[in-house]
C-alpha cells in the first residue's frame, strides 16, 4: 500500500497532538475527483463518492478491498448516515437528495422546492431529531463534469432543512454565492458552513425551533466539506489538506496533503480512523489520537 509520512504543522500548542499513525496511507487512487466519505460502523466498510464518473464507490476495512457500490449515481457528492444507518445522499446530477434502504432500494427525499427543480444537492447531515440538513449550489448544472448544463429554477443557492417524517423542506440560509460543506457542533446548538466562492466558513446558531441565526465569519480560506472532533475543533478540507481550528476559530494546525482535500470524515472501531478524500481523485487515510464527534 502506498503511503507518505504524516506532516503536521502545529500552530498552536492548544493543539497537543503526542502520537498516532507516522505515516498517511492512500487506500485508493484512479478515481477522477473523489468526495463525500461516510464510515458504516455495523459493517466497518467507507463509502465515497467519484463524480465525474459517476459511481459511489466502497472500501472494506477488514479486507482492504474496493468495489463499486453503486453506478450510475446520479453523480453523487456528499453523503452521510442516517438515525437508522441508512445511506443519504446527494446525488449531484440527478439534482436530488436520496435515502439507500436496507434493501438497497433507493427513496427520493427532496428534488423539488415549492415546484421548481433544485439546482444540484452537494453536502448533508443529519441531526439527532432526524432532519436532513443540506447545501444545494449549482455546480452540478453548470457543465458537464459533475453533471449536466441547465438553468436554476429556484434562482439561488440555498441551505436546506428537511423533515422526512412530514416531507417538509425549508430554506434555513438563503445569503450564500455557493453552499458547501457543512457540520454541527459536538451539542448540535451550532451549524458551520461553508461559503467556497466567498472563500470563508460561518458558524449559525441553531434555534429550538430547527432555524439558524447569526451566520458570522469563523474562518477564511478556500474550504470544501468539514467535519468536527470530539473536542470540538473544526477540521476543513482545503487547499493544502486540512485545516484544524480551535472552538475560538484559530487556526491550530494544518495536515498537509500532496493534492487539495475535498472532503473528510471520522470512522473505525473508536472513531478516530481520519480519512480524507482528494480533489485529484485519491483516497487517504489515518489513524489518530482524537476521535470525530458523535
Amino acid at each position: 500500500m502506498e503511503r507518505f509520512r504524516a506532516e503536521f504543522e502545529v500552530l498552536d500548542k492548544r493543539f497537543g497532538y503526542d502520537g498516532g499513525d507516522e505515516y498517511v496511507e492512500v487506500l485508493h487512487s484512479g478515481s477522477r475527483k473523489t468526495e463525500g466519505p461516510v464510515y458504516f460502523p455495523a459493517g466497518r466498510y467507507l463509502i465515497w463518492s467519484d463524480i465525474p464518473n459517476d459511481r459511489l464507490l466502497r472500501w472494506d476495512e477488514t479486507t482492504g478491498a474496493v468495489g463499486v457500490f453503486r453506478t450510475p449515481s446520479g453523480n453523487a457528492n456528499g453523503n452521510t448516515i442516517d438515525l437508522e444507518g441508512r445511506l443519504i445522499t446527494c446525488e449531484q446530477g440527478a439534482r436530488r437528495v436520496t435515502r439507500t434502504e436496507h434493501d438497497g432500494t433507493v427513496t427520493v427525499l427532496a428534488d423539488r422546492y415549492q415546484g421548481k427543480r433544485l439546482n444540484s444537492p452537494n453536502d448533508v447531515v443529519v441531526r439527532s431529531d432526524g432532519t436532513i440538513w443540506f447545501t444545494d449550489p449549482s455546480y452540478g448544472i453548470i457543465g458537464y463534469y459533475e453533471g449536466s448544463p441547465a438553468e436554476s429554477e429556484i434562482g439561488g443557492d440555498h441551505v436546506y432543512r428537511l423533515d422526512p417524517a412530514s416531507g417538509e423542506l425549508s430554506i434555513v440560509a438563503d445569503d450564500f454565492d455557493r453552499p458547501n460543506g457543512l457540520a454541527f457542533s459536538p451539542d448540535e446548538s451550532l451549524l458551520y458552513i461553508v461559503d467556497t466562492r466567498k472563500r470563508h466558513l460561518r458558524v449559525f446558531e441553531v434555534t429550538a425551533e430547527g432555524t439558524l441565526t447569526g451566520g458570522e465569519v469563523f474562518a477564511e480560506a478556500w474550504f470544501d466539506g468539514i467535519r468536527l472532533d470530539c473536542y470540538g475543533r473544526v477540521w476543513a478540507a482545503a487547499m493544502e489538506g486540512l485545516h484544524c481550528y480551535d472552538p475560538d476559530g484559530t487556526l491550530i494546525a494544518r495536515l498537509r496533503l500532496p493534492e487539495s482535500a475535498s472532503n473528510l470524515t471520522f470512522g473505525g472501531p473508536k472513531r478516530n480512523n481520519l480519512f480524507i478524500t482528494g480533489s485529484g481523485g485519491d483516497l487517504y487515510s489515518i489513524r489518530v489520537t482524537f476521535a470525530g464527534a458523535r
